[in-house]
């Protein structure tokens, strides 16, 4: 469907107006089945039909949301077993003439998610994609004198909107309005429950603007709010900031607008809404050297005040080395942001760091380009994504996808804890109140007093739940799993090792494990197993 949409001066002030006196925040709230983000003693939870929710997620390429192009999606889905996914919506597609939207793809996604059984989360391709404005409509590239992109420090043009000027901001969020009241009206049953606002945005190649107007900006002081926020003395950006003066700059400009974007959204349809960051590297990053001014980690307090329409800063991670991935996971996991990895790389390498995920409160994860449209971009020159190279992601959700309800529920309540291996410590603990559950990976698995000492490829992982005093919830990939009791002095017993699986909540008795499969400890292979495991002392 075409239609025309034009918002006036004074629906604009009107909605904006409506957004701060919080009448539309209470109606949301009205709606118990409404998809939110709830916070608890720290812990965060999607909320999808009232209940936590889990996302298992899978983000297709960049060019694959397109009908002609989504039957070689869901095969895909349905061989990694995802729950969700991630599919972009195209400003340059949504609104090709100024004024007149077109929801026609926004429909097909919607239909064809309920028909196969999963849930969306929707991208906002606008002003930023990876920083450059290639989404926009032809209309925002072929008008610079209106929506100018950026100057870099040489006095070049840049491949990237400036963030600066009012013409830009009120197209984006005008479109992303637009676009929030089509996806309310045609999806009351909540098919999407989570919105993308931008992507990665930002710039590479050029730590800000440097037109005229940024730089009259630049030279004036810090705004009020961001100076009470982070609790610094008044001046310049130069003065507040030193050498990071330029990197903050361009942080707050590029927040705050995508934060007005997510607003006017929100007014609109009020869906958890998040911004995505390409990553700055984590010990010392230089200016320039990154894409500056989004949510990088060393600027996530500047976005926090910037933006407070936006629910989560969430990291895209594409390295593969076990202590910078666990790093990022750290510095996004905070109190104030709800842990969320919306895309990392597809290389199994990358599979385990959904158990760390997991351990660190995740609402979700979702490796990237998960279709069969025959391109693949991570690495370079890799083979096009098949089934046998989605399987170690499969095997993840195979796992958790019977009891995603119940892992989202157990880790809001603080009581699940997961751990991916590293290449060089085979052995992790995990404390629980009257347990230490002891993980560690590879080969041999069987044997008095030999710990496996690794995989050849660091492929494990493990996830643990305390479902009450002496009863576990167990499951694992490629590792061993065994408890100590806490008290001094006491032996560890299997009273009961249950194997079985959820379906809608309930439990499932398939097996007892006991002999050679409790002997040395728990021994997990690539087989998809759950334990429900009792244990007491002697």
């Amino acid at each position: 469907m075409i239609r025309k949409f034009i918002l006036p001066p004074a629906s604009i002030v009107c909605l904006f107006a409506l957004l701060a006196s919080g009448c539309l925040h209470a109606q949301a709230a009205a709606h118990s089945t409404m998809p939110r983000i709830e916070k608890r003693d720290g812990r965060y939870a999607l909320i999808v039909d009232g209940a936590p929710y889990l996302m298992l997620g899978a983000q297709i390429n960049n060019s694959s949301a397109w009908p002609a192009m989504l039957p070689q999606v869901w095969p895909a889905i349905a061989d990694l077993h995802a729950n969700t996914v991630e599919m972009p919506i195209y400003w340059e597609q949504f609104e090709p003439t100024q004024g007149h939207f077109d929801d026609s793809v926004l429909l097909t996604l919607l239909e064809q998610a309920r028909q196969h059984k999963v849930h969306l989360v929707l991208l906002w391709f606008g002003t930023w994609k990876n920083g450059s404005p290639h989404y926009t409509p032809s209309w925002i590239k072929l008008d610079d004198a209106r929506y100018p992109l950026m100057i870099g420090s040489d006095g070049r043009t840049v491949d990237s909107l400036s963030p600066l000027f009012p013409a830009t901001l009120d197209a984006d969020r005008t479109a992303f309005a637009a676009f929030m009241g089509d996806l309310k009206a045609a999806d009351p049953q909540h098919t999407a429950i989570m919105v993308q606002v931008e992507n990665e945005s930002g710039t590479w190649g050029c730590v800000r603007d440097f037109s005229p107007t940024a730089q009259k900006l630049f030279d004036g002081p810090v705004p009020a709010d961001l100076i009470a926020g982070l609790h610094k003395q008044p001046g310049t950006w130069q003065q507040v900031f030193a050498d990071q003066a330029d990197v903050a700059f361009h942080a707050w400009n590029v927040a705050r607008f995508v934060g007005q974007v997510a607003a006017a959204g929100k007014a609109v349809y009020a869906l958890p809404m998040y911004a995505n960051a390409a990553l700055a590297p984590l010990d010392n990053p230089k200016p320039g050297t990154y894409e500056s001014g989004g949510p990088t980690h060393n600027v996530l307090d500047i976005w926090k005040i910037a933006a407070p329409a936006v629910d989560i800063l969430a990291p895209d991670i594409y390295t593969p080395a076990y202590r910078a991935y666990i790093r990022y996971l750290d510095l996004y996991g905070r109190p104030d942001n709800p842990m969320f990895v919306p895309e990392t790389g597809n290389q199994p390498p990358y599979a385990r760091y959904f158990f760390a995920a997991l351990g660190h409160g995740a609402i979700g994860f979702s490796p990237f380009g998960m279709d069969f449209t025959r391109y693949r971009n991570d690495p370079v020159g890799a083979p096009a994504l098949d089934k046998d190279a989605l399987a170690p992601f499969a095997l993840n959700y195979q796992i958790a996808g019977p009891m995603d309800r119940e892992l989202a529920q157990l880790s809001f309540e603080g009581k699940l804890k997961a751990v991916s291996e590293s290449p060089t410590d085979h052995r992790q603990t995990l404390d629980f109140d009257a347990w230490q559950a002891v993980v560690s990976y590879g080969m041999p698995q069987f044997g008095s007093g030999r710990e496996p000492a690794g995989n050849v490829l660091p492929d494990g992982g493990a996830l643990i739940a305390e479902l009450a005093p002496n009863e576990f919830l167990v499951a694992a990939i490629h590792a061993r799993v065994d408890f100590t009791p806490q008290q001094t002095g006491k032996q560890r017993q299997f009273v009961r090792v249950e194997q079985g699986f959820y379906h809608n909540g309930i439990w499932h008795f398939e097996r007892i494990w006991n002999g050679d499969q409790t002997d040395y400890g728990l021994n997990f292979t690539s087989a998809p197993q759950v334990l429900r495991v009792t244990l007491a002392t002697y």
